[in-house]
């Protein structure tokens, strides 16, 4: 049941999104546990929105997403009445930014779900990424309830790598 109320909101956060975005939307990327499909009553919903032009700062672009947001009010009503408290977590980046590279993308590689990709742009950017963690032997360990990477197990001391 939890999933599928989980379902039901990311659905509409998309196509609230593509309203919104139009034409600017790249790419809507799931990660997190519900990119995962494993959400619990109290997970958020985190969400990459990949989008050109944005407005400049972080703080613009939350303002903006909150366009989005309130349009979804009715669901998180109802996600409440049934014992779920759950809130959206964006980041939105525009396509330049994300060539920069993020920590953030590092387990996206492996725990995403592109709802939305224009030219498969993120796509491309993700393979890219797990190519070059390939490339440098780089491992994802679990430990204590979460990841870390070593992205580069035989480096030397004094030594500079990029992703």
């Amino acid at each position: 049941m939890i999933r599928e109320n989980f379902d039901n909101l990311v659905n509409a956060l998309f196509n609230e999104s593509r309203k919104f975005y139009q034409d600017r939307l790249i790419s809507f990327v799931l990660f997190g546990s519900v990119g995962r499909g494993v959400p619990n009553n109290e997970s958020d919903v985190d969400v990459l929105i990949v989008a050109n032009p944005l407005p400049d700062g972080r703080i613009k672009r939350i303002k903006e997403f909150m366009n989005v947001e309130k349009k979804l009010d009715n669901y998180f009503k109802e996600l409440r009445e049934n014992g779920i408290y759950t809130f959206i977590s964006p980041v939105i980046k525009t396509p330049g930014e994300l060539e920069y590279g993020s920590p953030l993308m590092l387990d996206m590689v492996y725990d995403s779900k592109i709802l939305y990709d224009r030219e498969d742009f993120f796509k491309k950017r993700l393979e890219r990424l797990k190519l070059r963690l390939q490339q440098l032997g780089a491992k994802r360990i679990y430990a204590k309830g979460g990841w870390f990477w070593v992205l580069k197990p035989d480096i030397k001391p004094g030594e500079i790598f990029e992703l």
